[in-house]
Order: structure tokens, then C-alpha cells, then sequence
């Protein structure tokens, strides 16, 4: 199965970008893909075989879901990978550019969706993450 490549760029300083990448107050404010989507609560323990979770639910409670896995590498502003509880294996990049900090995530496709609609989801996930970074102080 072909991985899936979703990237952006965070116009922010890469300390900031990790903390709102890592840390559970920071993930509650951009960890949904669509604006009728929220994150109640999210836990995380970043280091290799630490767990997270982050709940997601529709804000008008239709559906919900917890997102979860265990970390297999860890490397302070520079690389974050672990495996999804179904098996999938996702790898994150930070690198800093003289335009801010690139993010490439690459993670195994699942089976029950088209790929095109799982990297727009991937995306908007990512899209939601820059704007969160970029505005909070």
C-alpha cells in the first residue's frame, strides 16, 4: 500500500510549533478536521512508547471517536512517529526554513475510504494546526 503525504508550513518559531503539536491544551484547540468538529480532551506522553489520545466528537454529539497510539521515536523539534491502535504507522517532520517550519506527515493509507478524501482530511487537520500556531500567543 502506498503511504500518503500530507505538509505544511507554520509561519511560527519551532519551540511554539512543538508545544502546540504536543501538548494536550494546545491539541484540544486545532485537533478536528471541520468546524463542527471539537476535541474535548486530549492526553499525551511524548516519548518512545509513551500513549495518546485525543477525543473527537461532532459538536452536535451525532458522532465521536477517540484517537489513539503509542510513539516509536521521538526527537525534540525534529521527528515524531507512532502507530495508530489499527496498526498504521504515521511519520511527522519539523524542519525550520527561512519561511517558518515545514511539517510533513506520512502515514499509511486505511482501507475504507479513497485516499483522495483521507489526505483532505489529513489536510485539514494540518490546515487548522497552522492556523491555531500561527494566532496563539
Amino acid at each position: 500500500m502506498n503511504k500518503l503525504t500530507v505538509e505544511t508550513t507554520v509561519n511560527s518559531p519551532i519551540k511554539k510549533v512543538w508545544e502546540c503539536w504536543t501538548m494536550p491544551e494546545h491539541i484540544t484547540q486545532w485537533a478536528f478536521a471541520t468546524n463542527d468538529w471539537e476535541a474535548p480532551s486530549a492526553e499525551n506522553d511524548v516519548r518512545v512508547g509513551g500513549k495518546f489520545k485525543t477525543s473527537m466528537s461532532a459538536k452536535d454529539k451525532s458522532a465521536a471517536f477517540d484517537f489513539k497510539g503509542v510513539y516509536t521515536a521521538v526527537e525534540e523539534f525534529s521527528n515524531i512517529e507512532y502507530d495508530m491502535e489499527d496498526g498504521r504507522h504515521v511519520s511527522i517532520t519539523f524542519t525550520e526554513t527561512p519561511t517558518g517550519v515545514k511539517i510533513i506527515e506520512i502515514f499509511d493509507p486505511e482501507s475504507e475510504n479513497p485516499e483522495d478524501a483521507q489526505i483532505a482530511g489529513w489536510q485539514a487537520f494540518l490546515n487548522n494546526f497552522k492556523k491555531h500556531t500561527e494566532q496563539s500567543k
